[in-house]
């Protein structure tokens, strides 16, 4: 049975401040929503609350119809697999070594990893089409490399749910949509992704649902219906136009572009 993430009527935030309230919305297999908003919304909080760091302020978070209040730590690793903003180890470890580090929800105690652990973290490297960083320091390899270095740990927890926090920050446009394109084919292979990002065109490229998020509550839907010229102003307080192209296909492209006037 595929698992469905389902945010019900909750309220997030930290102890007597409430930065989102009432939010509803789930994701399920082979769906990518993209949570959009201005910083300081409650994106990564909303985030850390699904992950289990923080309890939510109202409302519920449910697994496979399942209060996650109701499930250890381990179990809930073991769904959802989660890909930080920026990740600097201090050790020179091998990128192999990181991403076998997405196994340790599945070890015991005292146990190390077994040929399986590291298979599967191979495996992981070589979905992502990275395989030939396996033996490479992750600290000297480029931050594009090192954002497919942590799609793979979190891959390797063999997550149902895949939450990504801003995972293009700090990369360069080709990466942007190097790993835009390899998170959309995650999703396509059945895995629920929920990511974050400051771009709409990154959810007109790879999400099949959209939640915009702003001082006056959310909204829900298809990014054509969600990223609109009046929603963009009333949330970023800036003009822009919303434009359509061709790809060589003849289908469809839209972009959101600024106004710089």
């Amino acid at each position: 049975m595929d698992m469905i993430l389902e945010i019900k009527d909750a309220s997030f935030g930290y102890s007597q401040k409430t930065v989102l309230r009432n939010i509803s919305f789930n994701v399920g297999a082979g769906e990518l929503l993209c949570l959009l908003g201005p910083n300081g919304v409650g994106k990564t909080t909303l985030f850390k609350s699904i992950l289990g760091f923080i309890a939510i302020k109202g409302g519920e978070i449910t697994l496979d119809g399942q209060n996650i209040k109701k499930w250890s730590k381990s179990r809930l690793a073991k769904a959802v697999g989660y890909v930080p903003q920026a990740h600097t180890t201090p050790f020179p470890y091998t990128v192999l070594d990181v991403v076998l580090m997405g196994r340790i929800a599945h070890l015991g105690p005292f146990s190390s990893p077994s040929r399986d652990d590291v298979k599967i973290a191979e495996e992981s490297l070589e979905r992502l089409g990275v395989s030939f960083l396996k033996d490479m320091t992750y600290t000297e390899i480029s931050g594009g490399e090192r954002q497919m270095a942590l799609i793979a740990r979190a891959l390797t927890q063999k997550p149902q749910i895949l939450i990504l926090d801003e995972p293009t920050s700090n990369l360069d446009y080709g990466n942007q949509v190097r790993v835009l394109l390899q998170i959309k084919k995650l999703s396509e292979e059945g895995i629920g992704v929920i990511m974050t990002s400051h771009f709409p065109n990154h959810a007109f490229l790879c999400s099949s649902k959209v939640v915009l998020l702003n001082k006056n509550g959310f909204k829900i839907g298809k990014a054509d219906d969600i990223i609109t010229e009046t929603n963009m102003r009333d949330t970023y307080g800036i003009n822009v136009r919303i434009t359509r192209l061709a790809d060589n296909h003849g289908a469809e492209i839209k972009s959101c572009v600024p106004l710089a006037n």
